[in-house]
């Protein structure tokens, strides 16, 4: 099984109505060097300023960016061609990242190469130390920025501590 890192910038709160603007993801398998970036196209009319500037660009650069249709069919041949075995996928909310991933397969490929479940980093952190207000941020390395990939590099480097400090049985590929 291979644990894939995911994370999502979007114009919006919710697939459909609005765009996934851009996906990192990252193997979480020491040295964290295979990784993936995609740019996408809206989809929709409709969006949000304070969302994009969050992610730090503006409507009409997002105009620039790949079909996503291409995107995702990319994305997924990446993530058949690093994946051993079955590939989870993770990400630190999966709640948000998952409902864009997820409706983007299906929506333009007609299926997800990670099926029909996900992780969420921050509950399993939760779980390990046993207390529901606990934050895992302390354990990244790579400060995040926003950028899916520094994003998902920081998730994947706080899932390898969370592994060597409290003995989280994984098996990484």
């Amino acid at each position: 099984m291979s644990f894939i890192m995911v994370d999502v910038e979007a114009d919006g709160p919710i697939p459909g109505d609005y765009s996934m603007v851009c996906l990192g993801a990252i193997v979480v398998d020491p040295p964290l060097n295979k990784t993936f970036y995609g740019r996408l196209k809206p989809i929709s009319e409709k969006w949000n300023p304070d969302a994009l500037k969050i992610a730090g660009f503006s409507r009409q650069e997002t105009l620039t960016f790949d079909d996503p249709t291409t995107v995702m069919d990319t994305f997924d041949a990446w993530v058949r061609e690093v994946s051993r075995g079955r590939p989870l996928f993770i990400s630190d909310n999966n709640g948000f990242d998952w409902q864009f991933i997820n409706w983007y397969f299906h929506h333009f490929l007609g299926s997800n190469p990670f099926g029909f479940s996900s992780a969420n980093l921050a509950s399993l952190y939760k779980g390990i130390v046993r207390d529901t207000y606990s934050n895992f941020r302390h354990l990244r390395k790579t400060e995040p920025t926003h950028h899916p990939v520094d994003d998902a590099r920081g998730n994947a480097e706080a899932l390898l501590q969370i592994r060597d400090r409290y003995g989280l049985k994984i098996t990484l590929e």
